[in-house]
């Protein structure tokens, strides 16, 4: 009975007042403390870089001579991806301001037919640069002795040598005289056509780096005006067709008309004219500078 009475003490002793068993020990330390938690210092949030300012200029290669006109930038994306870079912005000014993101991006210039290109890096804060272009240009004129022919009847074509072939790779047909060609720095060879037979000259020419090479060709031609008539002044019969051949009997130009006007190259010419069934024929000479009519008789030979 005894052993029953301190089993039952002891129990006693040992329960919560809910009802749960707590070791002895742990009682001597105190209350169960909460499990601290492990944290860092609070680090302000990431500042976000800005747009800024991007301010370009042109200067030409090896002068530092600033371009001032006929400028055109163009700002791509700088992607590693392989994909197309697209352009972000575009100017015609001469020392154009983007306002552009931070990144990478690829800066071009063109003028004329020259260019220039520069890698740069936005970071939020203003940046300005210059890209250097290898370029002058060509403006080109055509004349008879000392008369300057009308622009409008002068046409010129520029190309690139290539090895031996003089016109190795056509820049830009159909210039005009008077007319700002923009080039990269380099020899151009020039083809001068006046009117549209065999009037032609050629010039090799060179373009130098911030100059403007003002060349005029000299051609040797006239314009005759090909006439049918009765009788020597007489007036000229409509509708006829006109050939003009080399005395070897190469055709240079066909004309229809009562009078057509043609530009040729000085020389010796035979001419054919056809009306109404009949075929005249007249050989005839062309001296540089002299514009005259070339009157074919119409009489049977």
């Amino acid at each position: 009975m005894l052993g029953a009475a301190l089993t039952v003490a002891l129990s006693a002793l040992l329960a919560t007042p809910g009802g749960a068993q707590e070791s002895g020990f742990h009682n001597r330390i105190g209350p169960n403390l909460p499990t601290p938690s492990v944290t860092g210092p609070e680090l302000p949030p990431p500042v976000a870089q800005a747009d800024a300012a991007l301010s370009l200029k042109a200067v030409f290669a090896g002068s530092d001579k600033p371009m001032r006109s006929g400028l055109a930038w163009r700002i791509y994306e700088d992607r590693a991806d392989g994909v197309r870079p697209g352009i972000v912005a575009r100017s015609e000014a001469a020392e154009p301001t983007f306002t552009l993101a931070p990144g990478a991006y690829v800066a071009t210039v063109t003028y004329g037919f020259a260019s220039a290109s520069k890698r740069l890096t936005m970071a939020g804060v203003p940046v300005s640069d210059g890209l250097r272009v290898n370029a002058g240009a060509l403006k080109l004129s055509g004349a008879i002795g000392d008369v300057k022919i009308p622009p409008a009847e002068v046409a010129f074509s520029v190309f690139v040598p290539i090895g031996t072939n003089s016109e190795g790779r056509l820049v830009r047909s159909g210039v005009k005289a008077g007319e700002l060609l923009r080039l990269p720095e380099g020899t151009y060879h020039v083809v001068s056509t006046y009117g549209e037979s065999n009037a032609i000259q050629r010039a090799d020419l060179k373009v130098e780096n911030g100059k403007v090479t003002d060349a005029t060709l000299s051609h040797h031609a006239a314009t005759v005006t090909l006439k049918l008539v009765a009788a020597a002044g007489a007036e000229a019969f409509a509708g006829t067709a006109f050939s003009v051949l080399t005395p070897g009997g190469d055709t240079i130009r066909e004309a229809i008309g009562a009078f057509p006007q043609v530009v040729l190259a000085e020389g010796d010419y035979v001419l054919i004219a056809r009306h109404d069934g009949q075929v005249y024929t007249r050989e005839f000479k062309v001296e540089s500078g002299l514009d005259r009519d070339i009157e074919v008789v119409a009489k049977a030979t």
